[in-house]
């Protein structure tokens, strides 16, 4: 009589413990490479508005909008309305490490900013709800406009393309709000997501561990590279930025 083969229990045992070993030995990679593509898709998003700033600038002299600044009512002159008829893709507003706001359930650093709920007024021309959310910040700096708030003066701004050294200047990023005016004397943010309004909305803004200790960053030149966050007091914010090295919280040693 024929008996049927089976496994025996410590056969099953084996297998098991073999499977758990290979998911131990795969799941950092896998790990891995989920961040590394929404690393990708991120950096693909900001050469979408490459694109888009390089088709405005090239209809409007090589000048960069004017800013927020103009009108807070409305929104007008804020990048985030004047490129829409640039693009169709809503998607290209949000970091895929970013794309919820804290309202929706978002973790800090990782929340999109919504300027429904941290602007002064509601921006009455942005009606579509989707246009008042994203997760990128232009560098207020290349705004070509006189109005300024706070103590940041308006002669260092770049205002148009055609700078010596674009692609140390950056246009567009990751951040935690719709814009930043970084100064050399900003400190570094003390832990992170701390998207503070004090020191002007500089570069507690910019400075977060968005990408396994680096942003990405689109310059001036239309490229976009990540850069590590000790790397961001040394790009050309604007025309008398000068490198410093702030002191370094724990945080940002340890990346």
């Amino acid at each position: 009589m024929n008996k049927q083969k089976a496994f025996t229990l410590i056969e099953l045992l084996v297998v098991i413990a073999i499977i758990a070993l290979l998911l131990a030995i795969l799941m950092p990679g896998l790990r891995r490479a989920k961040e590394l593509a929404k690393e990708v898709v991120c950096k693909s998003h900001l050469q979408q508005w490459a694109i888009c700033m390089e088709m405005y600038t090239g209809e409007h002299d090589g000048k960069f909008m004017p800013g927020i600044d103009e009108d807070w009512s409305t929104g007008q002159y804020s990048w985030i309305y004047t490129l829409i008829p640039y693009y169709k893709d809503t998607s290209i507003r949000l970091c895929p490490k970013a794309k919820r706001t804290v309202e929706e359930g978002g973790a800090l650093p990782y929340t999109a900013w919504d300027v429904s709920k941290t602007n002064p007024t509601s921006f009455s021309l942005l009606i579509e709800p989707t246009y008042k959310i994203g997760s990128y910040g232009i560098n207020w700096w290349v705004n070509d406009s006189d109005l300024v708030n706070g103590n940041h003066d308006t002669k260092n701004k770049w205002r148009r393309t055609g700078q010596k050294n674009p692609g140390m200047i950056p246009v567009l990023m990751d951040c935690g709000f719709m814009l930043a005016r970084p100064e050399p004397s900003d400190p570094a943010p003390a832990q992170d997501g701390e998207f503070l309004w004090a020191f002007g909305g500089g570069m507690r803004r910019v400075c977060t561990n968005r990408h396994t200790g680096e942003v990405n960053v689109l310059f001036m030149d239309w490229s976009t590279r990540k850069t590590r966050l000790k790397e961001l007091w040394q790009l050309k914010w604007h025309r008398l930025f000068t490198p410093t090295e702030p002191q370094w919280p724990e945080w940002i040693e340890r990346l």
